[in-house]
């Protein structure tokens, strides 16, 4: 029995589909009262801030998406496990990266960059919990189940 797809796909194209609705929303309303508090610099904090949030939410799906295309044997799934680990590490680098960038600049508030950022993490986990839960799967597994040996 071979599949085309495996059934996590529908998930993460999901879970990609609402991170992306919510991160719209998180730079709306983030720029709204990022203005509010500290004028255009709370709105480019708000903005940058979602947009980090939409692309590390982003760069965990796409991953497992991309490596999916290549997990179709048990040789394969020490490549597709290569590939999330270095998404999550590319992740954790570009985040390194872009504090270090973004501490002192003056043309951003820091603290709206943190609390939009924070907002949109929690947000995505939010949106993790309910597309899982909604999700309808099989409780059968992807794989061709195996021979009975009495």
């Amino acid at each position: 029995m071979t599949l085309t797809q495996p059934s996590s796909n529908a998930v993460l194209r999901r879970t990609l589909l609402y991170g992306t609705i919510l991160a719209a929303a998180v730079a709306v309303g983030g720029v709204i009262i990022g203005v509010l508090v500290s004028g255009s610099r709370g709105a480019i904090g708000a903005v940058i801030g979602a947009a980090m949030a939409f692309v590390f939410l982003g760069i965990t799906a796409a991953s497992i998406l991309f490596a999916n295309r290549f997990a179709k044997s048990d040789f394969a799934v020490p490549a597709f496990f290569g590939v999330v680990l270095g998404g999550w590490l590319l992740k954790f680098v570009a985040f390194l990266i872009l504090a270090v960038l973004l501490r002192d600049q003056p043309w951003l508030d820091p603290i709206v960059l943190f609390v939009t950022l924070v907002v949109a993490v929690i947000g995505s986990l939010a949106v993790d919990v309910i597309v899982v839960a909604r999700t309808r799967m099989p409780v059968v597994s992807d794989l061709a189940p195996s021979r009975r040996i009495d």
